[in-house]
């Protein structure tokens, strides 16, 4: 998580030096390029999770980060736009092993302590981006590919490490064989649903919050900009801000509420206050008011997704528990198509001169909107357990 906080802010700025592209054209292009990032992490998520199911966490876990270190060290080295893109298909690719990370967080949990530790998997990320932005500011004013080239050394040392130290964290009693790969496509994983529909409801909460956090992130700079008039500077201290909210719910906070209340009730109380505080904000031109806004939005969301994902875990077996994730993994990836796509396209339309739609809030209105959807297809939603192995 460092080394993407540390590197990817700066991909833009990689992009426009590369080929001597306007701010414009570099926007354009980093837009197509994180589509081809989202179409490999959709399309690869599912395989990666039935192969950990089939073969175990660590040997793919390991795969993937070396795949990761490839990644950097092309874009530390790359001198053209196509390079870059390779590079991040490549990372799209590798990168779905989040899933897989997640199913060894399951499989070394019990259901009182998986959504303390899925939080932990937010921790992490908060981490990685209050810090790794910093360190990639510092780093890029010397040399604009450094980042990516420390990112790359970074990732190095997380493989040797995981080398010698991490265990495997599921016995060979647990796995299921490999289904093959006309059943590892993204669309045959979503199909498990057929096999377990009564996760449907959950995943189409996780699709409904995914849309409406994926938009706000991709939106949230140019629209701080265009309703609060913030530079580059009061942005990135946002950015700061975002992360250590996530570190301190998801690394301290979401544990605590889970053990003490259940699931079921952080997950409602999480929603309704995400939904309330984008609503407000939708409202507000003051960023001073904005701030605390966004603060009791990440309260809410990212207390209720690794409590979604612990009952979701709970629902089915230690075999399944990679095919679960990638399903998950699969659903955030479509998001990160349609989302960036969507929400550009609601702020190009509520900005400028003459707007077609006179409602700078538009895409914060639609947000709060889908939580309030998810709460209420949550509420509906009874998920039993399923069975596990010993």
């Amino acid at each position: 998580m460092m080394g993407v906080g540390l590197a990817y802010p700066l991909l833009p700025k990689l992009i426009q030096g590369v080929g001597s592209y306007t701010l414009s054209e570099a926007a354009f292009y980093n837009g197509l390029i994180a589509i081809l990032y989202a179409l490999a992490q959709f399309a690869f998520s599912p395989l990666l999770g039935n192969l950990s199911d089939a073969y175990g966490r660590r040997p793919v876990l390991l795969t993937a980060q070396t795949g990761l270190a490839l990644d950097y060290f092309l874009m530390a080295l790359a001198p053209s736009l196509w390079w870059i893109a390779v590079a991040r298909f490549v990372s799209g690719v590798f990168g779905a092993t989040v899933s897989t990370a997640t199913a060894y967080v399951a499989d070394v949990s019990t259901p009182e302590t998986r959504a303390r530790n899925f939080g932990f998997i937010g921790m992490a990320f908060g981490i990685g981006f209050v810090i790794g932005p910093f360190l990639g500011g510092l780093l890029g004013e010397i040399d604009i590919q450094l980042p990516f080239l420390v990112s790359g050394l970074l990732v190095c040392a997380n493989v040797v490490f995981g080398f010698f130290v991490l265990p495997e964290s599921l016995p060979k009693a647990n796995r299921r064989p490999f289904p093959g790969l006309r059943a590892s496509n993204p669309f045959s994983a979503l199909r498990m649903l057929t096999r377990l529909p009564h996760l449907t409801p959950y995943l189409v909460c996780f699709f409904l919050v995914f849309m409406a956090q994926r938009g706000l992130e991709s939106i949230w700079v140019l629209y701080a900009d265009f309703r609060f008039e913030w530079g580059v500077r009061q942005a990135a201290f946002s950015l700061a801000f975002v992360g250590l909210m996530y570190i301190i719910v998801q690394g301290f906070l979401v544990g605590k509420l889970v053990s003490r209340f259940g699931e079921r009730p952080v997950i409602d109380a999480g929603y309704l206050l995400a939904a309330a505080s984008l609503l407000v904000f939708a409202m507000t031109d003051n960023g001073l008011i904005a701030v605390p806004l966004i603060g009791l939005f990440i309260l809410g969301a990212a207390s209720a997704e690794p409590a979604l994902k612990s009952l979701s875990s709970q629902a089915v077996g230690k075999d399944e528990q990679g095919l679960l994730q990638g399903a998950i993994g699969s659903v955030n990836s479509l998001v990160i198509i349609l989302a960036p796509l969507s929400a550009n396209m609601v702020l190009s339309n509520v900005s400028g001169p003459s707007p077609l739609l006179p409602l700078p809030g538009a895409w914060f209105y639609f947000g709060a909107a889908l939580f309030l959807i998810a709460w209420l297809v949550f509420r509906r939603s009874r998920v039993s357990s399923g069975k596990t192995s010993d």
